[in-house]
C-alpha cells in the first residue's frame, strides 16, 4: 500500500517493468533518468533511458515508399547499468543475476517524493540455500543539475565468497521505446570514444548524428571493500570490474556517481573534460543524498498541493513529476514543455500545447519557469512568422509538434497498429496552439504582473497570434459571419468531411472561439502599451489602424454554429451519422482509439458525431461560465447554463476519450456545474496514468498534461482560484471527494501566500511583506484584503 510520501511496488511483474520505469523516473529539470533496475538492458520488458531536456536529432527513414524525417529526444547513454554474479567458496561461479532470474524471490520498489531517491531491493535465493540481497538507492540531484548517483548494497546470507561485479557506462544505445517507431531510423549517437582513467573514473563522449550535440558522460565507481579493478574498453562503452570478498553479516557497497555535460551547457565548455572533472570531484554518496534531499524540501515547500486520502497521494505523485519534468533548472535552458516529460520516447519527446494544462500551475509556484518556458515559444516566434508567410498567412503560425527549432514536426503519416497502414496525418492543421500559448502569456501576466515580459516578448506573441487569427478568418456574406474553414480542432478524430478530397473542417467551436478571445485580448493589451511601444508592434507586424479595426469587428464578429439547440464542435456536426456505440462496446474491450478500429474496419470516424476527446467542453476548461457567456455575447450569441448544460450532456455521449486530456476537462467541467458524475472523471485523470488506463502507453512516457492538469483541477477548478490585476478571484465548488485542500501560492510578487479549503470556507495567510495586502474577491463579489503578516478565514456563500 502506497504511504502520503511513498509509491511502491511490492513485486516483480515484467508485464507492468515498463510502466514501474515511467513511474519511477527521477529527474531534475535539466535530465531524467527511467527507473530500469541496473541489471537489465533494453528488451521488450526493460528500456532503461537518460534523456536531457532540449536535446532534439533528426532522422530520415523510408516508411511506405516516401522517405520521411522525423526529429525525436534522443536516447543518452546509460549511466546506470550494473551487474554481479555470485563466486561461492568452492563453487562455480553463478549465473549474471537480473530481475528475470528464475531465483529472485523478493522484489519491492519504491519511489520516495519527498526524498526524491528510488530504492529498488531484490532478493535472490538458490537451490543450496544461499541468498544475496541487493539494495540500489538512486538519485538524479536536484540541486546540482549535472550530477547523478546510484548506492548498492550487496549482503550474503548463508554463503560466503565473492562477488563479481561490472559497472557499465554503456554508449551503445538507440531510440527504439515505442514499438510504433521501430521501423523508423533510431540511431542518433556517433563519434563514441570511450576509456576509463587511472583513478578509476570512466569516460564517454559521443555526438548526435544531425544536431551536432556534444555529450560527455564520465563515472565514478567506487567499492568497498577496495579491491583491484579491471578495465575494458570498446569504442560505445566503458566496464570497470570488482571482484570482491563478501561474508555473512558485511555489506559490500558500489557507488557510481555520475556527471553529464554537453554542448547544450551555458558557459561552454568542453563536456567530456568537464563532466570528468565534475564526476572526479563530486561529494560522496552521503553528502549528495543531503544536498539532494535538502533541494526536494524546499521545492516541495513552493510546489507542494495537499488533498486528504488517496487523492493527495496522487496530486503528490504529479506534482513529482511535474516538478522534476520542469524545475528551477528549466528556466536556465531553451526548452519547452515535452508532453511525455522526460520520461520516455512516446510524441518523440515534441511539445504540443500541454503547456495549457501545465503552465497555470507552474505561474504560480514557479512562475520563474512559467516565464522561461514561454520564452521557449518567444525564441522560435521568427520560426511561426516564417510559417506563416510561407502558407500565405499573416502573423504567426505556431507548430502543432515543436522541438528544437519550433518548425513544424507532426509527421505527415502514422503507423495504426491495428491494420498495419501508414496513413496519411493531418494534424498539422490544428492550428489553436497558438490560442493556447496566447492564453498562458495572458494567465502568466494576470498571475505575476510581469509588466516587462507583457510589454515585450508577451505582447508580441499575443499581437502575432491575433494577427494570424485575422488573416484566417474570411467573410461570408450569406451568413453576415466570419468563419475560419479548413482546420483541426482538438478533437483529431475529425480532419475532414466525408468523402472530402482535402483535409480540414470549418468552423471549429473551439477555435473560433477561442480566435475571438485573442483578438479581444490583444486590443486590450495593445491599448495598454505605451505609444512608442504600439508604433514599434504594428511596424513588426506590418499592419496599420484599419486592420486594428478588422481585429476588432473580427472579435464581435467570429461564426460559431450550433444545432440541435447545442453548440456544434463543428460546421456541419450535427449532419454527420450517429455511432452504435453499444454495438461497439459490446464487440471491442476499449474503444479509446475508435479512430483505430473503424480504420482497421475500412471505416473513418470523420462520418459519424463520435469525438476522441473534449473539444467544445474546452471552453469550459479555459473560462470561467460568467467569462465564457461573455464571450459568446460579444459575438453576438447567447449562451446560458441551460443550453451549456445541454451542450456538456450531448458530447459526453459521444466521447471515447482517446485521450488523457478528455476524463480531466470533462472532470473539470462537471466539478463546475456540480454534475453527479464528475468525480468519475476526475477520478480516471488522477489514475490515469497509473493505471495506464490507455493500454500500454504510461511506459512510453508520462502524461504531463494530465498531471499538470490534475494539480489545476483542485486549484483552479475546485478551489476556484483565478489570478486577475484587481485581486485573486476565488470561488469554490464542493466536491465531497477532495473536501479540503491547501497549497501556497505567489501572486504579483508576493510569496508563500497560503491558501486552505475547508468545508464552507477558506483561510488566506499572507507573510510579512513590503508589497502590502493581497486583494481577494470572493463569490458574490464580495471584496477583502489580507494584510502582510496576516490570516483571514472566510465563510462561503453565493451571491
Amino acid at each position: 500500500m502506497n504511504t502520503p510520501w511513498r509509491w511502491d511496488y511490492h513485486r516483480y511483474d515484467p508485464k507492468a517493468e515498463r510502466l514501474v520505469e515511467s513511474l519511477c523516473t527521477l529527474g531534475n529539470g535539466r535530465f531524467a533518468t527511467r527507473g530500469s533496475a541496473p541489471e537489465s538492458v533494453a528488451d521488450d520488458i526493460h528500456y532503461p533511458g537518460t534523456y536531457l531536456a532540449g536535446c532534439y536529432d533528426r532522422l530520415t527513414s523510408a516508411i511506405g515508399g516516401r522517405t520521411v524525417s522525423n526529429e525525436d529526444m534522443v536516447r543518452l547513454p546509460d549511466w546506470t547499468a550494473l551487474r554481479y554474479r555470485c563466486l561461492p567458496e568452492g563453487a562455480p561461479p553463478g549465473d549474471w543475476l537480473t530481475p528475470d532470474h528464475p531465483t529472485l524471490s523478493h522484489s519491492h520498489v519504491s519511489l520516495d517524493l519527498h526524498a526524491g531517491t528510488l530504492t529498488r531491493r531484490m532478493l535472490f535465493h538458490d537451490a543450496e540455500d544461499r541468498r544475496l540481497g541487493v539494495t540500489h538507492t538512486r538519485l538524479v540531484h536536484m540541486g546540482d543539475p549535472v550530477l547523478a548517483a546510484q548506492n548498492t548494497v550487496f549482503r550474503a546470507y548463508g554463503w560466503s565468497g565473492r562477488i563479481e561485479i561490472e559497472s557499465v557506462l554503456d554508449g551503445d544505445v538507440t531510440n527504439a521505446g515505442v514499438d510504433r517507431y521501430r521501423a523508423l531510423a533510431g540511431r542518433h549517437l556517433v563519434g563514441h570514444r570511450a576509456g576509463v582513467r587511472a583513478e578509476g573514473t570512466a569516460w564517454l563522449s559521443c555526438t548526435t548524428r544531425t544536431s551536432r550535440v556534444r555529450i560527455g558522460l564520465a563515472v565514478r565507481t567506487t567499492a568497498r571493500p577496495l579491491a583491484p579493478v579491471g578495465r575494458a574498453c570498446t569504442a560505445t562503452a566503458a566496464t570497470q570490474t570488482f571482484v570482491l570478498p563478501i561474508r555473512r553479516a558485511a555489506q559490500v557497497v558500489v557507488v557510481k556517481t555520475a556527471a553529464l555535460c554537453t554542448s547544450l551547457d551555458r558557459p561552454p565548455a568542453d563536456p567530456l573534460s568537464r563532466s570528468i572533472d565534475r564526476a572526479v570531484h563530486a561529494p560522496d554518496f552521503p553528502h549528495l543524498l543531503a544536498s539532494h534531499r535538502a533541494s526536494w524540501q524546499r521545492l516541495w515547500s513552493e510546489g507542494e498541493v495537499k488533498a486528504p486520502g488517496e487523492t493527495g497521494s496522487v496530486l503528490r505523485l504529479h506534482a513529482f513529476h511535474v516538478l522534476q519534468t520542469l524545475s528551477p533548472h528549466t528556466a536556465e535552458l531553451d526548452a519547452g514543455v515535452p508532453a511525455r516529460g522526460l520520461h520516455g520516447e512516446a510524441y518523440r519527446g515534441h511539445i504540443f500545447w500541454d503547456e495549457l494544462f501545465v503552465l497555470p500551475y507552474l505561474a504560480l509556484h514557479l512562475p520563474e519557469t512559467a516565464r522561461a518556458l514561454l520564452m521557449y515559444r518567444h525564441r522560435r516566434l521568427p520560426v511561426a512568422r516564417e510559417a506563416a508567410r510561407r502558407a500565405g498567412a499573416r502573423g504567426a503560425m505556431f507548430p502543432w509538434q515543436s522541438g528544437s527549432s519550433g518548425i513544424e514536426e507532426t509527421q505527415r503519416l502514422h503507423l495504426n497498429p491495428r491494420s498495419g497502414r501508414w496513413l496519411p496525418d493531418h494534424s498539422h492543421l490544428q492550428h489553436h496552439v497558438g490560442s493556447a500559448i496566447a492564453w498562458n502569456v495572458w494567465r502568466y501576466g494576470q498571475a505575476t504582473g510581469d509588466t516587462g515580459f507583457m510589454r515585450g516578448p508577451g505582447a508580441e506573441l499575443l499581437l502575432n497570434t491575433a494577427d494570424f487569427w485575422a488573416g484566417e478568418a474570411t467573410w461570408d456574406s450569406g451568413l453576415g459571419r466570419y468563419r475560419i474553414r479548413g482546420i483541426v480542432g482538438p478533437d483529431e478524430y475529425h480532419d475532414a468531411y466525408p468523402d472530402a478530397a482535402t483535409p480540414g473542417i470549418d468552423d471549429n467551436a473551439h477555435t473560433n472561439v477561442t480566435a475571438a478571445w485573442v483578438l479581444a485580448r490583444a486590443l486590450e493589451l495593445y491599448g495598454e502599451l505605451p505609444a512608442a511601444r504600439r508604433a514599434e508592434l504594428l511596424a513588426q507586424l506590418g499592419i496599420g489602424p484599419d486592420d486594428l479595426r478588422s481585429w476588432e469587428d473580427l472579435s464581435y464578429r467570429l461564426y460559431v454554429p450550433f444545432h440541435r439547440d447545442v453548440i456544434s464542435q463543428f460546421h456541419g456536426y450535427g449532419d454527420l451519422a450517429e455511432l452504435d456505440w453499444d454495438g461497439y462496446r459490446a464487440r471491442y474491450h476499449d474503444i479509446r482509439r475508435l479512430d483505430r478500429i473503424l480504420e482497421a474496419e475500412g471505416d473513418t470516424p470523420n462520418r459519424y458525431q463520435a469525438s476522441k476527446q473534449a473539444d467544445t467542453l474546452m471552453l469550459g476548461y479555459l473560462f470561467r461560465p460568467t467569462e465564457l457567456a461573455s464571450l459568446f455575447t460579444r459575438l453576438g450569441y447567447r449562451l446560458d447554463d441551460d443550453l451549456w448544460r445541454r451542450t456538456v450532456a450531448y458530447y459526453l455521449r459521444r466521447t471515447c476519450h482517446g485521450s488523457t486530456l478528455s476524463s480531466l476537462v470533462h472532470g473539470w467541467v462537471l466539478a463546475r456545474q456540480q454534475g453527479p458524475d464528475a468525480w468519475r472523471y476526475c477520478q480516471e485523470a488522477l489514475l490515469g496514468d497509473i493505471t495506464d488506463v490507455q493500454g500500454g502507453t504510461t511506459g512510453e512516457g508520462i502524461h504531463l498534461g494530465a498531471m499538470g492538469g490534475t494539480l489545476d483541477l483542485v486549484e483552479r477548478g475546485i478551489v476556484g482560484l483565478e489570478p486577475h490585476g484587481d485581486g485573486l478571484h476565488i470561488d469554490p465548488v464542493p466536491l465531497s471527494e477532495v473536501p479540503r485542500s491547501s497549497f501556497s501560492i505567489s501572486y504579483l510578487g508576493h510569496r508563500d501566500i497560503r491558501i486552505r479549503l475547508r468545508p464552507g470556507r477558506i483561510g488566506i495567510s499572507v507573510p510579512p511583506s513590503l508589497l502590502g495586502p493581497v486583494p481577494l474577491v470572493l463569490p458574490g463579489d464580495r471584496r477583502e484584503d489580507v494584510a502582510a503578516g496576516r490570516e483571514r478565514w472566510f465563510r462561503l456563500f453565493k451571491g
